[in-house]
């Protein structure tokens, strides 16, 4: 008879002899070792602090590791005398499950003097040993009992998230330790069939490639006998050989391979947990690339490597000597791979000044490109502040999960608000933690979208988001892969080679111009209010900290906080990572957040006191500093003086009514605690749709699918409740205050009129689950789009869904202001604290800004408490009104007592650009840094005064470099300097970029 070729039965009896046969026959040998296992309370405990008793006998099946714990394990053993010199390995299992690594328990393997030699994780056992028969092995692992927060993405809520409610139950039941002596023959042979295995699983079944493949495969289990795997190894190899030796088509695809190890800085672990991620994951990297030498590793966040400079000395000059070797790649160029959505301008920029500038001294790198495989969506201007920053391409991935709709290209050219371009991938796998199996090649190569121009798409390999990295398995199969048939080649690269390759074949790739909006995790833009609040409140402190200590720097003489200020910097960076700021981690990240943010905004508080008390010197007069881009209270930007008290409207009873009324605005809140009416006196437009309610409460049931912290769902906006009962209504000043109940949770809105700004407050004390609150503002006007502020500008969106584009975009991103204008007249409504927000056009168009949620997962007690917003609405002219209204609500002036008012010391004569930084140089020379931006979308032509003197002003990019003549950054740039006048004229393009350096 001939052989039975039938896919589903080939691969039945292949998968039976992987399993029984060849996986076993990987150990040649093995014998039992010796562990003892020391549980110590409290924080980690570094190798340098163990105590040398305390030890008690450790084995297999023995309870371990409360959550959150940590255990130090000794292990020793001997290998034997009759064991064949070569290869000796430690296996240890601590209770692993085999579930992707980086979710459950961790360890790492020290020997015995205190060096580092491997991580240990599921999937990823062995510890290499120096050794030969008869030798005492001896060493340490220390065991991190993570508890496994994700439970295989069931999303329940779980107490696990933090230390004190997670309990004390021991989470894992130990495995056992192993010495082993590995058949290499038998390994190569269980890679071999399993790339085989694999490849029949995507080839059609009727292709002669498939059925030879098929064919090798029923030859090598003929040849294969099971009770003798380790003597019939190589025969059974060489009936595959053929297989494996058929060359890719010379149209194949190619597939430009990286190892990678993605490590979220924070997320169901807290920040301490992912300095020991990176521990582990560095160390397994450098074990490799001793072991293999076709390993290349990118990583990226400066904040990583500064971890494991500061807590592993050692690690870290391994990892600077494969660097130096071009085997480790720095990448990114970042502090973190932070989010891009919410983060003012300035604090994006600094994430790449920041990072940059960590690895220029410690590696003397200048990163060429972005690293964001995971972030929650992408600004519009990013392309502006990252090639700033030096960047010549732009990767992500994330945006392969997309719920709506799938992004046109794979190679693109991206161009930003203001005309920027880079060079971006989204590689084809779909995937930043590849594992280079036939599957993820095959999907590479069919949903690549430009094959018609490119032939090379990116792949990132190594187990990902709680770290591990790249595998032996995975760079055995990247060999295999290399020239297959039946698969794209595969070449293992650094990324600066594939996009420089890319580039070269794509120069003229399409453009997507404006934001890359991840059309998921929408809830990412509410959850966890206060530390969004707090990031909000401390990127404002940090303006205000370098504008006033460089003011008393330059005028007074003042010491200038350099070192202070960039720890503010470096903190708030790190909390603005993808999965803190956007508050999808669990309790203890959050906790952990506030308290540190609370840490920043005393430093900084202290800062601008010092630099306020340096300036105005010693007196009684009571002054206000304004660090804000607009005058406020009659004090000019950068300037100190006496305030001029803003005249609040007073609040009239009208026939049961509340009328709020001055020169510019009427505003009438009926007898239910409503805003029923707001009038533009100017105008004589009625701005609240007929029947509508401004400042109305709108609670939604919050159900997602999955990820509760992260996404809100369309058929939230089906049920809208709203607060129970009568409200409390009370007048006090002009402030017309308004109190409400719903559920258990109660509700405070201040409403005032001052200037005709209608302001309003709304306290909560929220203690809702699965609730979405959104404060709701329908308007009467007419407009086919909405703006909202961006870094270093704004967007516009329309407020119709007629695409499935329009659909995806039901929840969407501003910052300190939103704009909704027809020609000549809108509304401007700004916000201390509120980046989520859905508009949509009815009888006018509907405002809903979402200020909270009541997610329970990853915390079960997300958002509990009390929180405060505050909003600003105004008629406006157009949207330079709005810029004006959301700065100025951002940045109130601050109260001093002193003895002289003080002038600005860099004044800005414009009309639609802005100071955006004004700051002493980081490399010490005392040179001054302005930073001014477009903020119309128009050209900007502007004058910036100083009052003081310099020799020159010269353009430079982020880094404070100067810029050369053929620089992008000099695009529709003209700056003409007069030291003498000490005035700068500078012309710009629309939401135009620049930084100016000052030398004095």
């Amino acid at each position: 008879m001939g052989r039975d070729l039938e896919p589903g039965r080939v691969t039945a009896r292949v998968d039976r002899a992987l399993s029984e046969w060849i996986e076993p026959a990987v150990t040649a040998r093995s014998v039992d070792m010796t562990t003892w296992i020391l549980a110590l309370p409290g924080e980690p405990v570094p190798f340098a602090d163990l105590p040398d008793t305390g030890y008690r006998r450790l084995i297999p099946g023995d309870r371990w590791g409360p959550p959150w714990s940590t255990a130090w394990i000794r292990v020793t053993g001997r290998v034997p005398h009759d064991w064949p010199r070569g290869q000796v390995e430690a296996h240890i299992d601590l209770g692993f499950d085999g579930a992707w690594p980086g979710f459950q328990a961790e360890g790492l393997a020290y020997a015995t003097d205190g060096r580092i030699l491997k991580g240990l994780e599921p999937r990823n056992t062995h510890v290499r040993l120096d050794a030969r028969p008869g030798d005492e092995i001896a060493f340490f692992v220390e065991a991190a009992a993570n508890p496994d927060i994700l439970r295989k993405e069931t999303f329940s809520p779980t107490p696990l998230g933090h230390r004190s409610t997670a309990g004390d139950v021991p989470l894992y039941t130990f495995g056992g330790a192993r010495l082993v002596h590995p058949d290499q023959i038998a390994q190569e042979l269980l890679d071999d069939v399993r790339m085989l295995r694999d490849l029949v699983e995507i080839l059609p079944a009727d292709r002669p490639r498939s059925i030879r493949v098929r064919a090798a495969l029923y030859d090598m289990l003929t040849v294969l006998d099971p009770h003798d795997v380790a003597g019939t190894a190589a025969e059974a190899r060489s009936t595959l050989a053929d297989a494996l030796a058929q060359p890719s088509a010379a149209s194949a695809h190619r597939v430009a391979a990286v190892g990678h190890a993605h490590i979220d800085s924070a997320w169901l672990w807290p920040l301490r947990e992912t300095v020991r991620k990176c521990a582990r994951t560095f160390a397994n990297v450098l074990d490799l690339m001793d072991e293999d030498p076709d390993l290349v590793f990118a990583c990226s966040s400066a904040q990583q490597y500064d971890w494991i400079q500061e807590h592993y000395p050692d690690l870290f000059r391994r990892i600077a000597e494969r660097v130096a070797d071009g085997r480790w790649v720095v990448t990114g160029g970042m502090w973190v791979e932070s989010d891009t959505m919410m983060p003012g301008g300035e604090a994006l920029a600094r994430q790449f000044i920041e990072g940059g500038a960590y690895f220029r001294r410690e590696f003397g790198i200048a990163c060429d490109g972005v690293w964001l495989p995971d972030s929650f969506g992408y600004s519009a201007g990013m392309p502006q502040i990252a090639v700033g920053a030096g960047a010549r391409w732009f990767l992500t991935q994330k945006l392969s999960w997309n719920d709506t709709n799938r992004m046109p290209h794979h190679t693109f050219w991206w161009r930003g608000l203001d005309g920027t371009r880079i060079f971006t991938h989204f590689p084809p796998s779909d995937t930043y933690s590849a594992q280079v199996t036939p599957r993820e090649l095959d999907l590479a190569e069919r949903q690549f979208t430009e094959h018609a121009d490119a032939t090379s798409s990116l792949m990132l390999f190594g187990h990902g988001d709680g770290g591990g990295g790249p595998t032996r398995r995975m760079l055995a199969a990247a060999r295999r892969a290399a020239d297959l048939e039946g698969l794209p080649r595969v070449q293992i690269v650094s990324p600066d080679v594939f996009f420089a390759r890319a580039e070269a074949q794509q120069p003229d790739a399409s453009v997507w111009s404006g934001e890359i909006p991840l059309e998921l995790h929408r809830g990412t833009l509410t959850s966890q209010a206060r530390t969004k609040a707090a990031n909000r409140r401390n990127e404002r402190l940090l303006h205000e900290a370098e504008l006033w200590a460089t003011t008393a720097s330059v005028r007074a003489g003042a010491a200038y906080p350099s070192a202070a200020l960039r720890g503010a910097w470096r903190t708030v960076l790190l909390l603005q990572f993808h999965d803190i700021l956007p508050g999808s981690s669990i309790a203890w990240v959050h906790e952990e957040a506030e308290r540190l943010h609370a840490e920043v905004s005393a430093s900084l508080t202290a800062i601008i006191d010092d630099a306020l008390r340096a300036i105005v010197g010693d007196g009684d007069l009571e002054l206000a500093a304004n660090a804000g881009a607009f005058a406020q209270d009659g004090v000019d930007p950068g300037a100190v003086a006496a305030p001029v008290a803003a005249i609040r409207a007073n609040a009239e009873a009208v026939d049961g009514c509340h009328v709020l009324e001055d020169h510019l605005a009427r505003v009438v809140i009926d007898s239910a605690g409503d805003v029923r009416s707001f009038t533009d006196r100017r105008t004589g437009r009625e701005l609240v749709t007929v029947g509508g309610r401004w400042g109305d409460l709108r609670l939604h049931p919050d159900h997602p699918a999955r990820w509760d912290a992260w996404d809100i769902e369309r058929p939230y906006a089906d049920v809208t409740l709203r607060p129970d009962g009568g409200a409390q209504i009370s007048v006090d000043d002009g402030i017309v205050r308004v109190r409400r109940r719903a559920g258990a949770s109660t509700f405070t809105q201040e409403w005032w009129l001052t200037a005709g700004r209608l302001e309003t407050t709304l306290v909560v004390d929220w203690r809702e689950r699965d609730r979405l609150l959104k404060i709701g503002f329908p308007l009467a006007v007419h407009a086919d789009t909405f703006t909202t502020e961006t870094q270093f500008g704004h967007v516009a969106r329309p407020v119709h869904r007629n695409t499935s584009w329009d659909e995806a975009r039901f929840e969407v991103c501003q910052h300190r202001w939103m704009h909704i204008g027809e020609p000549g007249f809108g509304v401007a409504i700004a916000n201390d604290t509120a980046y989520g927000v859905a508009v949509t056009a009815d009888e006018g168009v509907d405002v809903g800004i979402s200020v909270l949620r009541g997610t329970s997962f990853p915390d079960p007690a997300a958002d509990l408490g009390q929180h405060r917003f505050r909003f600003s609405i105004a008629a406006t002219s157009d949207v330079t009104d709005a810029v004006r209204l959301g700065r100025t609500l951002d940045a109130p002036p601050t109260a001093v007592r002193g003895g002289a008012t003080v002038e600005p010391l860099v004044r800005v004569e414009a009309s639609t650009m802005v100071l955006e930084t004004l700051k002493l140089t980081e490399d010490g020379s005392g040179d001054v840094i302005i930073r001014l931006s477009e903020t119309r979308g128009d050209i900007a032509r502007a004058v910036v005064h100083t009052d003081f003197g310099w020799r020159e002003a010269v353009v430079t990019d982020l880094h404070e470099i100067d810029a050369t003549e053929d620089s992008p950054l000099r695009r529709g740039v003209n700056v003409t300097a007069d030291p003498s006048a000490r005035t700068i004229a500078v012309t710009d393009r629309p939401f135009g970029l620049i930084t100016l350096r000052l030398r004095r």
